[in-house]
């Protein structure tokens, strides 16, 4: 085939203002910045209703990715599960009565596990909430919390906040309290999870009894922020025994998927709230999304490659295809392995420079019609806080993209260079304080090419991530599914 077409994802790369916080700006990322004057630019929404989610809520590398492979606006779990608790549905939901049911059948207790956060990327808080009124509405009485605390989609230290908030219900008991380090790890560093797990299974952590002063310990403790914090156990006769019942109710799949799997092997009543096993009951399934990017492809007998380091390779992959996990049929997948490093601003660098090397390889070979490529780097040095690392981390990044554009160029592939949503662009808070958080700014959308006709392009303003899909589309002369949406161009 003669038309060859790259996306290039830099995630968590937004488009804010200059400012002392925007550590994009502050890189001066020359070749980038080229890149914006040479060829047509604009920008893209990458919160709220445009990628699915509630308005007002921030987007993610998870609900970025689905909605560019997706090609079209799906609402995401969040939405839906705040929409089955506004209609009572929630309350008939069959695998939630389930794990009920059982605590009441053999009077056991019932653990609510997930992330107390309220910005919607892995969980929101309301629905531990929504549990606890569900579950008091049933009878049960011993009904205990294992908190997990974020201090990276939130402000780092803001988990006191959403304490208060828990203790407030009077439903329930705080059992523990332990950072998303340890809980939610992806990466398979199993001994983090397996701390977690000996939490909630041993009562293995700082026995303390104040919710509110084991915070305050944690930091004098040296645990820098929220998301580090090492295991708090509250209630040591909130151990999880056997027969009793636990709702896992962080809804993002992949940071919960080892817990999960450790959990699994107990004799339990489990419930999860998204899809990430098949060993437990399933509150909420995803969305099913026919004739997305990837599938497209694939029936068009078009060769395709999707290529990131750890952190990313299940967004560019299992996300990216809507959450379908296997690939499809002439799909190609390359992981570059993360570096193993306590906190990526300890190398900003991460693993960029290979995955660079590696895609410049496979483009050089143009077997393949589409190549989505990510780099994690602007997205997982952001969320340290840490203002000079991410800087160094974009400089980076414009390095990387000094090497892959030219090379691409030159064996005939035209470039989507884009964002899933920000991070970089917002390191300080409105009072200075480090911002390890995402941002609410559009992402920039650039085509590249050496097409005369893709140069003079005039690309739609307004519009979302659910352009890249069918852009890819029409980039590569493939009639788009109807299920698509409109592309930028």
């Amino acid at each position: 085939m003669n038309n060859r077409a790259l996306l290039v994802i830099l995630d968590g790369f937004g488009y804010g203002k200059k400012y002392p916080g925007n550590a994009i700006e502050l890189a001066d990322m020359k070749f980038e910045k080229s890149l914006r004057k040479k060829y047509p630019t604009t920008t893209l929404k990458a919160n709220g209703e445009a990628v699915g989610l509630p308005k007002g809520s921030m987007g993610g590398s998870e609900v970025g990715h689905f909605t560019m492979g997706a090609g079209r606006v799906v609402w995401q779990s969040l939405e839906h599960i705040n929409q089955e608790i506004k209609n009572g549905k929630f309350a008939k939901n069959e695998a939630i009565l389930k794990a009920i049911k059982n605590a009441k059948k053999h009077k056991s207790a019932l653990h609510l596990i997930g992330m107390i956060s309220d910005e919607g990327v892995h969980s929101h808080i309301n629905h531990l909430f929504a549990c606890l009124e569900l579950a008091k509405k049933h009878g049960l009485n011993k009904i205990f919390i294992h908190a997990i605390t974020d201090g990276r989609d939130v402000p780092e230290r803001s988990a006191p906040k959403y304490i208060k908030k828990i203790l407030k219900k009077k439903i329930g008991t705080l059992a523990t309290i332990v950072g998303r380090y340890y809980a939610m790890d992806r990466d398979t560093n199993w001994d983090r999870t397996k701390k977690a797990f000996n939490l909630y299974k041993k009562g293995d952590g700082f026995e303390e009894t104040n919710p509110i002063q084991a915070i305050k310990n944690a930091y004098a403790r040296g645990d820098k922020t929220d998301y580090y914090i090492q295991p708090i156990m509250l209630a040591k006769e909130g151990t999880i025994k056997t027969d009793d019942s636990v709702i896992f109710w962080n809804f993002r799949t992949d940071r919960a998927k080892q817990l999960t799997e450790l959990l699994a092997k107990e004799k339990i009543a489990l419930t999860i709230f998204g899809d990430y096993s098949k060993k437990a009951d399933i509150a909420f399934h995803s969305t099913e999304v026919k004739n997305n990017l990837g599938e497209t492809l694939s029936k068009n007998k078009i060769h395709q490659l999707r290529i990131a380091e750890t952190e990313k390779y299940a967004h560019v992959t299992f996300f990216f295809n809507s959450q379908v996990k296997d690939p499809y049929p002439l799909e190609a997948r390359v992981m570059i392995p993360s570096p193993k490093v306590p906190s990526y601003a300890q190398k900003p660098e991460m693993s960029a420079h290979a995955v660079t090397t590696r895609v410049i390889k496979e483009i050089s070979r143009e077997k393949y019609g589409f190549i989505a490529l990510n780099y994690a780097n602007a997205d997982l040095v952001g969320h340290s806080g840490e203002l000079k690392p991410t800087i160094e981390c974009c400089k980076h990044l414009d390095k990387c993209l000094s090497e892959v554009v030219p090379q691409a160029l030159k064996h005939g592939y035209d470039i989507i260079l884009t964002a899933d949503h920000g991070n970089a662009d917002t390191m300080l808070a409105k009072d200075n304080s480090p911002n390890p958080a995402h941002s609410f700014n559009p992402v920039l959308c650039t085509i590249i090419s050496n097409k005369p006709e893709l140069k003079k392009l005039r690309l739609k303003k307004e519009r979302g991530l659910s352009v890249i899909g069918p852009t890819v589309l029409k980039m590569l002369g493939v009639e788009k599914p109807k299920e698509m949406g409109e592309g930028i161009y």
